[in-house]
């Protein structure tokens, strides 16, 4: 920068910082926000909780779906990569619904339906789990982005559950316990929390080594990413300290 000749004579280094060039074709994906998503996820499970019957399972297809689109928009992908897995999540999202809803698919048709909601999930955990790992400080965003993943976890693992009891033949639950939304979420997250109240036991084998693959699930994904991170986390007064 040449220098700027000012009054009397002196010299100025003119100090206008020039805007910082990167290289061609560079995106800065911005941070992401989770905390959307942690209302719609923990407003579904409510909705689920207090309320039954075919049109809120379908609702929660939906909602679900909605959620796995909204952990792929704070995901870094390229917008064409963004625009082709968001129609795909949203046309599946469509087919699954009806599916469901359709009296003539009966219980295939529903575990079909569970089945599609579980990976659908599965998929949101990696990509959120993918994004806050990409974060160089962890902020409150990263603290939203672990707990969606782990009540997503809880959610999915609901999911198969369902589709394991519609498309195995025989009761999920032992001692005749019913089988139905409500109950599939209630097991799952004190499976995955490991209170195991024991109210509600898987009856096979299967079931059982499912929920067995859960609880260790949640207690490594509490003991390392989100004791981890939140041991780490320090707010925007601390980090300009």
């Amino acid at each position: 920068m040449p220098p700027r000749r000012g009054r009397g004579g002196i010299d100025h280094i003119d100090e206008t910082t020039e805007p910082e060039t990167r290289p061609a074709g560079t995106v800065t994906a911005p941070p992401g926000r989770f905390g959307l998503l942690l209302l719609v996820l923990v407003g579904t499970y409510l909705m689920s909780a207090f309320s039954k019957g075919r049109l809120i399972d379908g609702l929660q297809i939906v909602l679900f779906g909605g959620a796995a689109i909204l952990a792929v928009r704070n995901s870094s992908a390229s917008r064409r990569t963004l625009r082709l897995v968001v129609l795909a999540l949203a046309g599946g999202t469509a087919i699954m619904l009806i599916i469901s809803l359709g009296l003539a698919t009966g219980p295939a048709g529903t575990g079909v339906a569970n089945i599609w909601t579980g990976l659908i999930l599965l998929f949101a955990v990696g990509v959120i789990v993918g994004r806050v790992l990409s974060f160089g400080t962890v902020s409150i965003q990263s603290i939203y982005g672990v707990l969606s993943a782990y009540l997503i976890i809880g959610l999915m693992f609901a999911a198969f559950y369902a589709a394991f009891d519609h498309l195995g033949g025989g009761n999920f639950f032992a001692h005749g316990q019913p089988d139905m939304t409500q109950t599939y979420q209630y097991f799952s997250f004190t499976t995955l929390t490991t209170l195991g109240y024991g109210d509600f036991t898987a009856a096979g084998n299967g079931g059982r080594a499912i929920a067995v693959l859960e609880a260790l699930t949640g207690q490594i994904f509490l003991a390392t990413l989100v004791a981890r991170l939140v041991a780490a986390y320090r707010s925007p007064g601390e980090r300009q300290r």
